[in-house]
């Protein structure tokens, strides 16, 4: 009784809000992560050429403003789907409650890894998690203080470094990408530091978290092509990007080996790589059921022909998870659409 109660009131509450709207949506929206913004394309260009739903509309929007826009609240003027190269984080979720999206569920597609990587014609670089942090942070500890960065050449963070200008093009704030580099490339090392533990919980964050701005790394705040073509173009610059970009060019650009170890396919999945991250959807519940084609969607994204490791999208750069993992992920949403059944 209480799962058809459940289901009864979703989509009451889908056609009132479409109601006040131009009328209910035929297809699945999708917002959010440049980073996998590639695969969902092409998992939707797949879903609508077999014929049976219209094609999803999917947009990126970077995962930051894509939370945003999913958390505005239910209906068809909202998104169903968002994707994200980071987890949502507790303020997001409150977002979402406080708008009464309801449920939503996180589904883990696969894998990924952040790379530092530059242009095929220049010279590999070899890079430590702590030589980023003192090349790329807004201030650095130096003789007990935290003063702004000083360091104007690879060479001055390390001697074994290229006597090079450090240019780093990065992607701009409210990307997944940048988030995930930041927790996982430079606040590891920069909470370490003696000068940033004796600040309080608001001083850490700002230390943790703030990248320069004195142009030794420069926001790229169109897709990830423009950022690929300044590598190109730029022989002593550096980029962050995902695996999947490297993937496609790699008559292009190289990665460097972070704290000694390259960014390969098992070094991912095996957690060995440091920047590796996973990959996410997050599904509005309420929307289940409510809209054309969304539970088939996210069936076929989490499918083997589409995610498994053989799938089409391993050839669009997703690293894939283990099997029983993405087993896991297909009951969420058997769960979804079943009421818990």
């Amino acid at each position: 009784m209480k799962i058809h109660l459940a289901a009864g009131v979703a989509t009451l509450a889908f056609m009132l809000q479409a109601a006040s709207a131009a009328g209910p949506r035929d297809r699945v929206s999708v917002v959010g992560s440049a980073t996998l913004f590639p695969l969902a394309s092409v998992v939707g260009e797949t879903f609508g050429h077999r014929g049976r739903w219209k094609t999803p509309i999917v947009e990126s929007t970077g995962t930051g403003q894509g939370f945003q826009l999913f958390c505005r609240g239910v209906g068809p003027g909202t998104p169903d789907v968002t994707d994200a190269s980071r987890p949502m984080s507790a303020e997001e979720r409150a977002t979402c409650a406080s708008n009464k999206v309801g449920e939503v569920a996180e589904l883990r597609v696969g894998m990924d890894g952040i790379l530092i990587a530059n242009g095929r014609a220049a010279a590999r670089f070899e890079l430590t998690r702590e030589q980023l942090y003192r090349a790329l942070a807004r201030q650095v500890p130096i003789h007990g203080r935290l003063v702004p960065n000083p360091h104007r050449r690879w060479r001055d963070v390390d001697a074994r470094l290229p006597d090079l200008p450090i240019l780093v093009y990065g992607p701009a704030p409210n990307h997944g990408t940048r988030d995930a580099f930041v927790a996982l490339a430079l606040r590891p090392v920069c909470e370490r530091q003696q000068e940033v533990r004796v600040l309080d919980e608001a001083g850490r964050r700002r230390a943790c978290e703030s990248l320069r701005e004195d142009g030794a790394w420069i926001d790229v705040t169109g897709d990830y092509s423009v950022l690929l073509a300044r590598l190109v173009a730029e022989p002593r610059a550096v980029g962050v990007l995902g695996y999947g970009f490297l993937d496609r060019n790699r008559d292009r650009v190289q990665a460097a080996r972070i704290d000694g170890v390259l960014p390969t396919l098992d070094a991912i999945v095996g957690g060995s790589y440091p920047l590796s991250r996973p990959l996410f959807l997050y599904v509005k519940s309420l929307h289940v059921g409510s809209v054309p084609g969304l539970a088939e969607f996210l069936g076929e994204f989490l499918s083997d022909r589409a995610s498994g490791p053989e799938g089409y999208l391993v050839d669009a750069g997703l690293v894939p998870q283990p099997q029983a993992a993405l087993e896991a992920e297909r009951r969420k949403v058997v769960a979804m659409t079943t009421g818990g059944r």
